[in-house]
């Protein structure tokens, strides 16, 4: 069996990790951390993972613990995988960060967004980022990992393959995106209690989003990225708006993304405008592109999971390619439905 184990898993993205590796036929968990709940059986806090983990005990973190492992998931909160990685490089085969810390390129672009210096620096170029459909020879037998967020993934597969083709232009794209609550994550915040986030939707970080500089290094250009939150549990919906960089069609633009994600078993490219609930539960992202002749616009919608294909799912997808295992192994492709 794989060894493996995960840091910061009383998170929801912890959570979700732990689940689907638990339920991964090639992987053992060797343990979980949560330094807030070190001690607490997985089962009192998360119910759901009772008959899969029985007796297991989040415990807390010491490095000592990554020792000759296989993989170390990451789950922490933005800033603290910098603290971490340094030492966990010489400890563990793989290391697959959740985390913002190593997806950026340039240290610069990462203090600017995040307000604070870069604490590894120099361990940025080591890290390919995870996104497999549009970065998977990279992943294969990679070392270190960067995951990207949830709202880069979704805006990510929806942009990427249009500019690439040279159908669009790169300037004046607008990325326009809403995520269940599940995204701000488990420790409780005034502005996602029941009373405030029910029956409410509304925009936050507007114009300095600290996604918006991945979602521009991810897509190859400069994007306005407003994020919503949405009174639901999981999911994304992004839909993304650009000029076209010729003339064009609502047949042409399917067509490209069709092309792209020819064969990606995560990935659907339908007529339809996706939804969010198709998407809950799953590893899958599905999208649609349309062309406007009226306005001129290029309309890409691109709904997903964002605990899954944004966050665990995606994780997991990227740790099969380093460890050479069929990446969908372990993984859903199909939604929970009703």
């Amino acid at each position: 069996m794989i060894r493996v184990g995960i840091v910061g898993a009383s998170g929801y993205a912890g959570a979700e990790l732990l689940r689907l590796c638990l339920g991964h036929p090639e992987l053992e968990v060797a343990w979980a951390t949560a330094e807030t709940q070190a001690g607490v059986p997985v089962a009192a806090l998360y119910p759901n993972l009772a008959a899969a983990a029985p007796g297991m005990v989040f415990s807390s973190y010491d490095p000592v613990l990554a020792d000759g492992l296989d993989v170390v998931f990451l789950a922490l909160p933005h800033g603290r995988s910098a603290t971490v990685v340094p030492d966990l490089v010489e400890r563990a085969r793989v290391i697959v960060d959740l985390a913002a810390d190593f997806r950026l390129r340039d240290p610069a672009v990462y203090e600017r967004w995040y307000a604070e210096p870069h604490l590894a620096p120099a361990l940025l170029s080591d890290f390919v980022y995870g996104l497999p459909e549009l970065y998977r020879p990279e992943l294969v037998g990679a070392s270190a990992v960067a995951v990207p967020g949830c709202y880069p993934t979704a805006a990510a597969l929806a942009l990427t393959p249009l500019v690439r083709a040279g159908l669009i232009e790169t300037s004046g794209i607008i990325v326009d995106a809403a995520s269940g609550v599940s995204g701000a994550g488990r420790p409780p915040k005034a502005a996602t209690t029941f009373c405030t986030v029910d029956e409410d939707f509304r925009a936050y970080g507007l114009l300095d989003h600290r996604h918006t500089p991945e979602i521009e290094q991810a897509v190859g250009a400069s994007v306005l990225f407003t994020p919503h939150l949405a009174p639901m549990n999981r999911g994304i919906l992004a839909t993304c708006y650009a000029r076209p960089a010729r003339s064009t069609s609502t047949a042409q633009v399917a067509a490209a993304l069709a092309d792209a994600y020819r064969g990606e078993r995560f990935v659907v490219v339908g007529t339809d405008p996706p939804s969010t609930k198709a998407t809950a539960g799953s590893n899958a992202a599905h999208l649609s592109a349309h062309h406007d002749p009226r306005t001129g616009w290029v309309v890409v919608l691109c709904a997903l999971d964002n605990l899954g294909k944004g966050a665990a799912g995606q994780a997991l997808q990227c740790a099969n390619l380093a460890l050479g295992l069929d990446e969908g192994t372990g993984l859903s492709v199909a939604g929970i439905g009703p």
